[in-house]
């Protein structure tokens, strides 16, 4: 599997909230850093952030780059229930098809 074939899955794990795959997916050193979360570890991100997939009516992956051998960049967009509509990157770091880091940069309102 690819690097951006593993984020895809997460994406996926994420949407479909399959923890298990998450799991698996996930590096034991797992770091999620994001304006609201600063290097939160693997049990944090998955009991804090992971759960929150619930928050949107829709997510859509518009741009996936490999930009070198363990970093993937993202972007997306996203719509809350209240029907605003969002943007955000991501830098995240896979090694040996497990991820180890997620850098989240949120974007504005779209």
């Amino acid at each position: 599997m690819s690097n951006a074939e593993v984020v895809r899955a997460m994406r996926t794990a994420f949407q479909r909230q399959d923890v298990q795959a998450a799991e698996q997916l996930l590096a034991e050193e797992f770091s999620f850093t994001s304006p609201q979360d600063d290097h939160l570890d693997k049990a944090a991100y998955l009991r804090i952030c992971f759960p929150t997939s619930g928050r949107f009516n829709e997510q859509i992956l518009m741009e996936l780059l490999e930009s070198d051998e363990t970093t993937v960049l993202s972007r997306y967009e996203y719509e809350l229930h209240d029907g605003k509509r969002y943007r955000n990157m991501e830098a995240t770091s896979v090694v040996e098809g497990r991820i180890t880091a997620v850098e989240v940069y949120f974007g504005g309102e779209v």
